[in-house]
C-alpha cells in the first residue's frame, strides 16, 4: 500500500522520539483543549435541548391540528349519516 510505504520504514528511534514528545507536551496541551472544549460541548447540549423542546411543541401543535380535523370529520359523518340525501335519478 502506496500509503503506509513511507510512514513504517522510519527507525524506531524516531518512533520513540515522537512517543516520548507526546508524553511530554501530553500534560500540557490536554488541559488547554479540554478548556477550549467543554464550552462547546456546553453549547451543542443547550442547542440540541432547545431543538428538542421546539420539536416537541411543534409536533404537540400537529397533533391539535389532527385531532381538530378528526373531530370535523366525524362531526361531517353523523351529519351526513342523520340526514341521508334522497336518491338521484
Amino acid at each position: 500500500m502506496g500509503l503506509f510505504d513511507n510512514g513504517l520504514k522510519g527507525n524506531i528511534f524516531s518512533g520513540l522520539a515522537i512517543g516520548i514528545g507526546a508524553a511530554v507536551l501530553a500534560p500540557t496541551i490536554l488541559p488547554i483543549l479540554v478548556g477550549a472544549a467543554k464550552p462547546l460541548l456546553k453549547a451543542a447540549i443547550k442547542g440540541g435541548i432547545v431543538l428538542y423542546d421546539r420539536g416537541k411543541e411543534s409536533f404537540a401543535e400537529v397533533g391539535e391540528v389532527v385531532e381538530d380535523l378528526v373531530a370535523e370529520v366525524k362531526a361531517e359523518l353523523a351529519e351526513a349519516a342523520d340526514h341521508p340525501e334522497p336518491p338521484q335519478a
